[in-house]
């Protein structure tokens, strides 16, 4: 009896220890918190992510979702374990601060989010959005919007463009799609974090963004697919090179990354011409130092920024992507990453 006694408290003892994690990762090592600042993007994947990477491993992940931009600054300023970013950095960039890695975590749409009554359904081209946000087309009547939806009633109302007002990977995307699909926004107004948008009203965050859209009559603006999902707001099907009206899916958007992605996977696929391809589909990703030992960091703190990023390229996490409305890699791009990671060091030694 006594021994059966002991074998519970025993048991007891090491629900208790598992619970509270033990103070040890799956690997053995003490368990870390780590910190990442950037895109908001893919916060509503992260999220999910790191709850399971928590559960699975024993570290804690701590992001805080204040913009690619942002998420860039901190990480050249050495104050977090990565950035996240919906933006590759620029060779200029990159010349700027060590040597980084760039690791694609899942793929992604942005939308065109818009509020309209009774308009259920509408179709857009390149050259009518680039159009709208420069604010050379101001009524929803327009004759090139009417001319691509036949048989919708658009309303005889001033159109209202929401942007971002923060440094945003999404606003790169958005305006790398628009400078590769009208002549008049690359002279104009090119790719950029930020943009001197001419009208309209701007927000923080896909949040802030997904929220005017969400409450303003007649706006229209770009945000990423999960947050239209989630406040249920309306979004258009945008025409590709080849003349495909186009919804976001984990097909159309894994349609846009068929082609080739170089070593350091810094690529762009938006405007991707191939069949049923989403045209403004991106990759995001997360940054970090190939050297690891900076402000103090530990060996075990690089360890464990490895651990997430192995995570979320396995099949596991990657399996999570479309429960929450993103696409998952290319096999290709996460064999790449793999490779990358190898060459990340402490102390001048690999740690993989």
């Amino acid at each position: 009896m006594k021994k059966n006694v002991f074998s519970v408290v025993m048991m007891l003892l090491a629900m208790v220890v598992a619970s509270c994690g033990g103070n040890t990762s799956a690997g053995g090592r003490e368990a870390q918190e780590l910190s990442g600042a950037g895109a908001t993007f893919p916060l509503p994947f992260y999220n999910v992510v790191f709850e399971q990477f928590a559960q699975v491993n024993g570290d804690a992940v701590a992001y805080g979702g204040i913009g690619s931009g942002g998420g860039v600054r901190n990480l050249r300023d050495k104050i977090v374990d990565f950035a996240g970013s919906d933006a590759f950095l620029s060779d200029k960039e990159m010349a700027d601060m060590p040597e980084v890695i760039h690791v694609p975590t899942c793929m992604g749409a942005v939308v065109l989010a818009y509020n309209l009554d009774g308009v259920g359904e509408l179709n857009l081209s390149g050259e009518v959005i680039a159009d709208i946000f420069a604010g050379n087309i101001k009524m929803w009547n327009d004759a090139r919007l009417v001319a691509l939806n036949p048989g919708i009633a658009l309303p005889e109302e001033a159109i209202i463009p929401v942007f971002r007002s923060d440094g945003s990977g999404t606003t790169f995307v958005f305006t790398d799609y628009l400078t590769k699909a009208s002549p008049m926004w690359k002279e104009k107004f090119g790719t950029g974090k930020s943009v001197n948008f001419p009208s309209g009203q701007a927000a923080k965050g896909n949040p802030g963004v997904a929220g005017i859209i969400k409450q303003t009559k007649n706006s229209i603006g770009y945000v990423g697919s999960e947050y239209a999902f989630a406040q249920k707001i309306a979004y258009a099907k945008i025409q590709n090179l080849q003349g495909e009206f186009v919804e976001p899916s984990a097909e159309s958007i894994s349609a846009a990354a068929s082609g080739e992605i170089p070593a350091d996977t810094r690529c762009s696929i938006t405007n991707a011409d191939a069949s049923g391809a989403y045209p403004i589909s991106t990759f995001t990703w997360m940054i970090i130092y190939k050297e690891q030992n900076y402000s103090d960091r530990t060996k075990e703190q690089a360890l464990a920024t490895m651990d997430l990023l192995k995570y979320i390229l396995s099949d596991e996490a990657q399996g999570i992507a479309p429960e929450v409305h993103y696409a998952p890699l290319p096999e290709k791009a996460r064999e790449q990453s793999m490779k990358n990671l190898q060459t990340v060091t402490y102390d001048g030694v690999t740690i993989l």
